[in-house]
C-alpha cells in the first residue's frame, strides 16, 4: 500500500490564525496528541524568531514520542550572507531537533520585490542553506514557497529552484500553494510534471483561501505527493491551511493510502476538539468528520431511513474518526426522530402515539421560538411527562421577582418560590445579582432538604437570543441554559416575551432533569 507522510503544522503556521494563541504548556501538549494521532512530522515553530518557540524547542528535547519527529522551521540564509554566519539557521542547529524545515523563495516577484536580490543568488541561498543542514545530519524538508504562483509567472525559473534544493540534497521537496489561489486541476497536473523533473520525494502545502485547500491537497497525492503539510482544524493565516481533520480520513478511507492506522485514526474527533479547547475557540460544529453535525441527522425522512439502516444517510460509521451519530428534535421531526431520542434516553415505553403528542408539541414550541436541536434534555423531559406514571420530583405553585433599587444599596433582585413536594408546599425566599440568579436560588433552597444532590449541581452556561427585534422590548426572548453535575452535561431551553418566563422554564427542566438522572 502508497504510504503518505502527515507534516503538522498547527504549531506555528496555525498560529499565524487570526486568534490562536498557545502557550509553551499548550504546544507541549499538543504535541503529545498529535503524537498519539500517529503523525510524523510536527513543526513546533520557528526558533529564532521569538522567546516562546526557543522554549517550546527547549523542553521539546525531553519528549518521548513514538510516532513523530518534532521539526523547527526558518528560512534560507540571507543573500550575500555565508551560511554559517546567518543567524537563523544557527537557531535550526540549536533547536536541536532531527529535522528542519526551510523555506525558499521560488515567484520571481518574491525574490525582485521582497528579497530584494537577483535570481540566481536566490538559487545559491536555497542550494546552500539545505547542504550546509544537511552536514549537520539533519533530515531537511525544503517549503518552496508560493511554488504554484511561481510556476505559472515563470515555469522555468520555479523549476531551476527546486533543482537547487535537489543539488543541496533536501529529503523532500514541498510544493506550497501559500497564496490559496490555485485550482485542485491545476496542483494536480503541476505536480505531476515536477515529479517527472526532479528526484526528491514531493510533497504539498496549500491554504484555503479558495475553499479548496484539502481538494488541492489531495490532487497533489492523486499526483504523487508522498508528504502532506496542514493544520488541526484548518487553523492558520487569513482563512487557514488546509485541515488536516479531513486530509487524514480522506487520504486512508477514501483514497486507501496508509498515513494513520486504524486505532490512531479513533482520535482524530478528540484531538481535533482538544486543540480548540487549548486554542480557547468554540470548536467548529459543521466541520467534516469531527464536528458534532458531522452525523447528525434532522429531517424526518432522514431519521426514519437511518433506523432502518444507518448507511441510508451517513458515508462513514463515525466510530472510524471516534465521531457519534446524532439524531436532532426540531419541528422539521417526524415521530421516528422522537423514538429514536426516546431509545438514546432509556425510555423504552414511549409509544407511537405518546411520540406523535410530543412531535406536534416540539413544532408548536418552535413556532413560539423554542429550538430544541441544542436543547436534549428539554426532549427528555416532555417524553417523560407524557408517561402516565410520571410523578415529577416538584411542581411548581407560583413565583415572584422582585428588581427594585435601594438608596446606599444599589439594585436588589429577590425572588420568592412555591414548590410542592411530596404533597407539601415548602415556599422560600432568596436574593440575587440578578432576577435569574435569585430565582435559582431560592429554587435550590425549598429543594435541596429533599435533594442534597442539587449542591453538585452547576449552571456553567446562560445564553439569550433575542428573536424578533424589531419588536423592541417587547421581543420574544429565547434561553438556553448549560448545566453539569461535575460528570455529566446537560442543556434545556425555554423561550417568552418575558425574559424571566423564559428563564424559568429552562431552569425548571434543568433542575428536574439533573434530579431524575
Amino acid at each position: 500500500m502508497r504510504t503518505v507522510d502527515i507534516y503538522d503544522c498547527t504549531l506555528r503556521d496555525g498560529t499565524q490564525g487570526e486568534g490562536v494563541a498557545f502557550s509553551v504548556d499548550d504546544k507541549i501538549r499538543i504535541t503529545r496528541r498529535l503524537d498519539e494521532l500517529g503523525v510524523h512530522y510536527i513543526e513546533g515553530g520557528w526558533p529564532g524568531s521569538n522567546p516562546r518557540d526557543a522554549g517550546y524547542f527547549e523542553r521539546a528535547k525531553d519528549l518521548e514520542l513514538k510516532n513523530a519527529k518534532v521539526t523547527a522551521f526558518g528560512m534560507t540564509r540571507r543573500a550575500n550572507l555565508a551560511v554559517e554566519d546567518d543567524p537563523n539557521l544557527q537557531s535550526l542547529l540549536d533547536a536541536e531537533t532531527p529535522v528542519t524545515t526551510v523555506v525558499g523563495k521560488t515567484w520571481t516577484l518574491h525574490v525582485r520585490d521582497v528579497l530584494r536580490t537577483t535570481l540566481d543568488e536566490n538559487l545559491r541561498m536555497i542550494q546552500e542553506s539545505v547542504a550546509y543542514l544537511k552536514s549537520h545530519d539533519k533530515r531537511v524538508v525544503y517549503d518552496a514557497e508560493h511554488f504554484f504562483d511561481g510556476y505559472k509567472a515563470d515555469p522555468e525559473y520555479a523549476l531551476e529552484t527546486l533543482r537547487a534544493a535537489q543539488a543541496g540534497r533536501a529529503d523532500v521537496v514541498v510544493l506550497c500553494d501559500t497564496n490559496g489561489g490555485t485550482m485542485p486541476w491545476e496542483i494536480e497536473s503541476i505536480t505531476r510534471e515536477m515529479g517527472r523533473q526532479i528526484d526528491v520525494p514531493l510533497g504539498v502545502h496549500t491554504h484555503d483561501d479558495s475553499g479548496v485547500g484539502v481538494a488541492n491537497t489531495l490532487a497533489g497525492v492523486r499526483a504523487g505527493a508522498t508528504h502532506v503539510q496542514g493544520t488541526i482544524n484548518g487553523y492558520g493565516e487569513r482563512v487557514g491551511n488546509a485541515n488536516l481533520c479531513a486530509i487524514i480520513p480522506d487520504l486512508k478511507l477514501k483514497m486507501g493510502l496508509d498515513c494513520v492506522t486504524d486505532e490512531q485514526l479513533r482520535n482524530l474527533t478528540e484531538t481535533s476538539r482538544y486543540v480548540s479547547e487549548l486554542a480557547n475557540l468554540t470548536h467548529n460544529y459543521r466541520q467534516a468528520y469531527v464536528g458534532a453535525s458531522a452525523f447528525a441527522h434532522k429531517g424526518g425522512i432522514h431519521v426514519a431511513a437511518v433506523m432502518r439502516n444507518v448507511d441510508s444517510y451517513q458515508h462513514i460509521e463515525p466510530k472510524l474518526v471516534g465521531n457519534n451519530k446524532r439524531v436532532l428534535v426540531s419541528d422539521l421531526s417526524g415521530r421516528g426522530n422522537v423514538l429514536y431520542k426516546a431509545s438514546e434516553f432509556g425510555l423504552e415505553d414511549v409509544d407511537k402515539e405518546s411520540a406523535a403528542q410530543v412531535v406536534e408539541r416540539i413544532k408548536e414550541l418552535e413556532n413560539e421560538g423554542f429550538t430544541f436541536e441544542s436543547a436534549e434534555a428539554s426532549v427528555d423531559m416532555m417524553l417523560r411527562r407524557t408517561q402516565p406514571d410520571y410523578a415529577p420530583p416538584f411542581q411548581l405553585v407560583d413565583f415572584m421577582v422582585v428588581v427594585e433599587h435601594r438608596e446606599g444599596r444599589g439594585l436588589l433582585a429577590e425572588a420568592t418560590v412555591k414548590v410542592r413536594i411530596d404533597g407539601a408546599v415548602v415556599h422560600t425566599a432568596a436574593e440575587g445579582n440578578g432576577p435569574v440568579n435569585a430565582l435559582d436560588a431560592a429554587l435550590r433552597k425549598a429543594l435541596l432538604p429533599s435533594y442534597p444532590q442539587l449542591m453538585d449541581f452547576q449552571l456553567i452556561d446562560y445564553k439569550v437570543r433575542i428573536l424578533d427585534s424589531e419588536e423592541g422590548t417587547a421581543a420574544k426572548t429565547r434561553v438556553l441554559i448549560d448545566t453539569s453535575s461535575g460528570y455529566k452535561q446537560w442543556s434545556t431551553v425555554g423561550a417568552s416575551t418575558n425574559i424571566i418566563a423564559a428563564s424559568w422554564r429552562a431552569l425548571v427542566d434543568s433542575v428536574e432533569y439533573g434530579l431524575l438522572r
